[in-house]
């Protein structure tokens, strides 16, 4: 990902970043499964629901692998 290793301040930011948003991703998931179990769901909330859930799950990736070291070939 980056040239230079991370330092321990950016590992620890983005282990936190990271907490966020999976917590942010799992409240949604609840929120999304309520709303689809409670009739009459409404679709376009759920929608957008599940939008942001799939740009949270892509942030969430992406942090992860930042967290990776790289390995040399």
């Amino acid at each position: 990902m980056s040239l230079h290793p991370l330092s321990d301040d950016e590992i620890n930011a983005i282990r936190e970043q990271l907490q966020l948003l999976q917590e942010e991703h799992r409240d949604l998931d609840m929120v999304i499964t309520h709303l689809i179990e409670q009739p009459p769901p409404d679709d376009l909330l759920v929608r957008r629901l599940k939008k942001r859930k799939l740009q949270l799950r892509d942030r969430i990736l992406i942090l992860e692998q930042m967290l990776i070291p790289d390995i040399p070939a």
